[in-house]
């Protein structure tokens, strides 16, 4: 009986006017529970990937299998701006066939699980950007999810907004057994995260470096060993950054 949580097989995308495949014969297999990091220059077609796994658009050739529900997380936590921290994760959970009677407690206990339970009754302007993206999460899992897409949740947080909220999200994917995609343009963000990471070349978009992460969790971000592998990554990225520039 397979494992895999996401098989991706000789996946392509090539969008109508273009000529060229933005993604080509892509394929990747995750086990269930497995953190996988995604690099590539700008424009290497790495949130086109998670669109297509999410079902948000449609491979031009190939496929893709998932097991579980899947839920995004994006770098903007489109939080519902009317609505308080709470009431957004309860709109999941009416979506997801909860009962009325036993949303609060249920929204309540997500925010728990990411350390923000006194925000219940906030806005989302009233919260920081930190702050949002953690309701942002709880969301997610409001909806039952056991795979999530995240496209690079925190470019836009400090370092070290985003140091706390690395242990927020490794701690909740052991915690829930979670599958993760995680979407970066952070080598050592990747490395401090990932199981793997996988590069993706430029235009059209393919896997063609991965590395295992055998370093112990948890990781710090400043470790050592992570700044020596970090070193090797970017020395690929760099090239490959370099080819796509040169043509």
């Amino acid at each position: 009986m397979s494992t895999s949580a996401i098989e991706i097989k000789n996946v392509s995308k090539t969008y109508r006017g273009e000529s060229a495949p933005v993604l080509d014969d892509i394929n990747v297999t995750l086990e269930a529970g497995e953190f996988v990091c995604l690099l590539g220059a700008s424009g290497c077609g790495k949130t086109t990937l998670l669109n297509l796994v999410s079902n948000l658009d449609v491979a031009s050739v190939g496929s893709i299998a998932t097991s579980g529900k899947v839920s995004v997380i994006f770098q903007e936590s489109a939080l519902f701006p009317w609505l308080t921290a709470g009431k957004n994760i309860e709109l999941a959970l009416r979506a997801s066939g909860v009962a009325k009677a036993e949303r609060k407690e249920r929204a309540l206990e997500l925010l728990r699980l990411v350390h923000l339970e006194h925000a219940y009754d906030k806005r989302p302007h009233e919260l920081s950007g930190g702050m949002k993206q953690r309701v942002a999460i709880a969301r997610a899992l409001a909806q039952d999810a056991k795979i999530l897409l995240m496209d690079e949740p925190f470019a836009a947080l400090d370092a070290i907004t985003r140091d706390f909220l690395h242990e927020e999200i490794s701690t909740v994917w052991k915690e829930r057994g979670l599958t993760i995609v995680f979407v970066t343009h952070n080598v050592r963000e990747a490395i401090r995260l990932g199981q793997r990471v996988l590069l993706l070349s430029s235009k059209p978009g393919r896997v063609i470096r991965e590395w295992g992460i055998d370093l112990p969790q948890p990781r710090n971000i400043d470790d050592p060993a992570v700044a020596t592998l970090a070193a090797e990554i970017t020395t690929e990225l760099r090239k490959e950054i370099s080819r796509h520039a040169t043509r």
